[in-house]
């Protein structure tokens, strides 16, 4: 067969394929077309699924008359024009082959009438002919797409529809990601008849509410958080399910990209792994987010149906809604600690918080709230280079061993061996002929001291309001922040983040900072890091083994840290003891 140009009716049949899948590929094409002209009133009737009648009527912008029969062209579109308005899509549709395909499949009737135009006008197109009638019309302003008849030429086609009440579910399930991406547009939905829903525009924050808790549950709003962080040109926005809340069945999973519908699979990665351990393999999250970006940052033309894009810095995007979703998730889930071992009471009012009392300081999340945490990118901290004093011997204060009854010192009690060395409290090193017993805690924190540690960027920095106290407590250790690894932007009461040790980075600095710095007028140095270190290693919010990679002299034996030796032969039958008590 020799090589040829495939004729205009067959090869917009071709393109059918890929954008008329079934009614409800028609719905959206068509409701998209409907916002792109600025309507903000949508009508949608369905008829026995779709199979019979697809009716859209909006108050859009409309078509003019003598564009009426180009409209129905394929490849003819008012969308873009250049390949630099490809480069920065802002409409939902641009390709231009919508309304060709969907008219060479089915009976199509466009009624048109813009507010500039005295009287309206139809176009009418019928199957594989492509024959375009043109005639007056009654009609007010704005548009109406009326569908027959889908797949009537294509018998191959219609035999795959499914039920009635199969395609409808397509339909109404359509409609309600639609109706979540755009909270400035009344949507009725009406089948064979009846109204399926009728919802008015939701300009406030309240009435969003509403919405999103009459389409996705009203008990997915009460257990869910409302998220809203800014970096740069990126934002991220909507609500979040709490893990505990999230069910083995499918509930809500909802994203935006610019107002586009998404199945996307680098953001649907980014948002499991922001609950990453906190859920069951068989616990699904459940989400309604939206990421505002650049238009420039996205290619949104890599996909048939357009439910995937190509962020142009696709790990940044990654990590932003993985870091902003993991804190807000921490924040409504702290974790728990362990109930093996005893924690011994520190003699300070700090304590790791409860999710309710961050919202004071940070308020990246708020429980059907309407406080943003915006994060801007600051100018960098300039600190001077901060030189300890010479460390002096300390007394031995730490818990030790003395008799296999005897019970560790200091309010701790004695536990099983393998807790001793795995629950984030204590290291026991062994020698030639010698056991070792290291307070994590506080030999970090001298050799922390001592060391200083570089700082490791924030993916996105924090942001919190300081009072005034707290401020100027903050100034005058700025170069011992600077000199731990810590950097920090202060101006007008407020304390950027934008890096911290690497072993805090993965941790909810928004938790546990502003409590920290609470007890340090009563603290010396050591001391305050040592705080820092028992208070996030007993929570379970930092691992021993991080401190231990970053100080390996943590495992080794030495004076000047609390290494407290210990009798190997006694040590043993005190650790069998203690086994069976």
């Amino acid at each position: 067969m020799p090589i040829q140009i495939l004729p205009p009716q067959l090869a917009n049949q071709i393109a059918a394929g890929e954008v008329v899948e079934r009614p409800a590929s028609v719905v959206k094409e068509l409701v998209e077309n409907s916002l792109d002209a600025g309507a903000d009133q949508i009508l949608i009737e369905i008829e026995r699924g779709g199979s019979k009648k697809i009716l859209i009527r909006d108050n859009g912008s409309g078509i003019a008359e003598a564009e009426l029969g180009l409209a129905l062209s394929r490849h003819a579109t008012s969308k873009i024009s250049s390949l630099d308005d490809l480069e920065q899509i802002v409409s939902l549709g641009f390709r231009g082959e919508a309304l060709a395909s969907i008219s060479s499949v089915s009976r199509l009737t466009l009624t048109s009438k813009p507010a500039a135009q005295d009287k309206a006008w139809q176009a009418c197109a019928e199957g594989r002919d492509m024959q375009v009638k043109i005639k007056p019309a009654a009609h007010p302003d704005g548009c109406s797409i009326e569908v027959l008849d889908l797949f009537f030429n294509t018998p191959a086609r219609r035999k795959f529809l499914r039920s009635d009440k199969t395609e409808f579910a397509h339909i109404d399930e359509l409609v309600k990601r639609l109706a979540l991406s755009r909270f400035d547009v009344s949507w009725t939905l009406i089948h064979n008849g009846q109204t399926v829903r009728q919802l008015k525009k939701a300009d406030s924050r309240e009435a969003q509410q509403k919405r999103v808790a009459a389409l996705c549950g009203k008990n997915f709003l009460e257990q869910a958080a409302f998220v809203e962080v800014a970096y740069d040109d990126l934002k991220l926005w909507g609500w979040v399910l709490q893990p505990s809340a999230c069910k083995e069945q499918l509930q809500c999973q909802y994203s935006y990209v610019n107002g586009r519908m998404m199945k996307d699979k680098l953001l649907n990665h980014a948002i499991r792994q922001a609950y990453g351990s906190m859920l069951s393999a068989e616990q699904q999250p459940a989400f309604v987010l939206y990421l505002d970006i650049n238009p420039r940052q996205v290619d949104v033309n890599v996909h048939p149906a357009k439910h995937e894009v190509r962020f142009h810095q696709a790990r940044l995007v990654h990590d932003f809604v993985a870091s902003a979703l993991t804190d807000a998730l921490l924040q409504l889930e702290p974790q728990q600690q362990s109930s093996e071992v005893v924690v011994p009471p520190e003699p300070s009012a700090f304590a790791m918080p409860e999710a309710s009392a961050l919202k004071t300081r940070s308020e990246p999340v708020q429980r059907s709230a309407t406080v943003p945490s915006y994060v801007a990118r600051p100018s960098a901290y300039a600190g001077q280079p901060y030189r300890p004093a010479v460390a002096q011997p300390a007394a031995q204060s730490w818990p030790v061993f003395a008799e296999k009854t005897q019970r560790v010192e200091q309010s701790v009690s004695v536990v099983r061996h393998d807790a001793l060395i795995s629950q984030n409290r204590y290291l026991l090193c062994s020698g030639s002929d010698q056991l070792w017993l290291v307070d994590i805690a506080l030999s970090s924190a001298r050799l922390w001291l001592e060391q200083g540690a570089e700082p490791l960027p924030l993916l996105m920095p924090v942001r919190l309001t300081l009072q005034q106290t707290e401020q100027e407590l903050l100034l005058c250790k700025a170069d011992l922040l600077s000199h731990l690894g810590f950097d920090f932007l202060i101006s007008n009461q407020t304390l950027i983040v934008r890096a911290v040790p690497a072993w805090l980075r993965q941790s909810a600095v928004a938790q546990w900072l502003p409590l920290w710095w609470q007890g340090w007028l009563q603290q010396q140095d050591t001391q305050l890091l040592s705080l820092l270190l028992q208070q996030l290693l007993g929570s379970g919010v930092l691992q021993a083994a991080s401190l231990v990679k970053h100080f390996p002299l943590l495992s080794q034996q030495g004076p000047h840290w609390s290494a407290v030796p210990l009798d190997l032969t006694a040590s043993i039958q005190l650790l069998q003891d203690s086994d069976g008590s």
